[in-house]
């Protein structure tokens, strides 16, 4: 693949800045910005936690791959993905094979912060949300690092820092590729 003409892909939990940072990774590369959830959402017509409580999370992990496996054809977009997306070996598959892969790796504290009154994360509508996350980091952390070319430190990097290390990584793959 050449990575000057591939996606770029973020993965990471919940809350871990992937639309944020996405959105201004794509404006200084001059690409299309897509959230894999915002579009899940557009195209069904209703919220994720609607899709989770009609579907549960099987349901929605199912629209999940199918909308990135969709979405990882176009050429040259940031796609952030779901937290959960890399669950899916297929979409871990896709995801490595047709992009740059972006782990932001966020404390379990900094994101509870993020996410604390946010009502669209069902995962997180619990009795005990740090403990979630804990359970989601577990679960989750071994599969963003098999898919990352990158990991983002989230701890010591505001959206603004992490964008700058982003794009001098870029930088040097794509001189490494030529």
């Amino acid at each position: 693949m050449n990575i000057q003409s591939g996606n770029i892909y973020l993965v990471g939990l919940m809350g871990s800045g992937k639309t944020t940072i996405g959105r201004a990774l794509a404006r200084r590369l001059g690409r299309r910005f897509i959230d894999s959830d915002h579009e899940i959402e557009h195209r069904t017509g209703v919220r994720i936690p609607v899709i989770f409580e009609m579907e549960g999370e099987e349901g929605f992990r199912k629209r999940e791959a199918s909308v990135i496996e969709e979405l990882s054809q176009h050429a040259g977009i940031v796609l952030a993905t779901g937290g959960g997306a890399i669950l899916d070996s297929g979409t871990r598959k896709v995801l490595m094979s047709t992009g740059w892969v972006i782990y932001l790796d966020v404390p379990t504290h900094v994101l509870l912060d993020r996410t604390r009154h946010d009502t669209n994360r069902p995962l997180l509508q619990v009795a005990d949300p740090r403990a979630k996350l804990d359970g989601l980091r577990e679960q989750r952390d071994a599969l963003y690092r098999e898919v990352a070319d990158i990991i983002i430190d989230g701890a010591r990097n505001n959206s603004q820092a992490a964008v700058g290390r982003i794009l001098r990584e870029w930088e040097k793959q794509c001189a490494h590729s030529t």
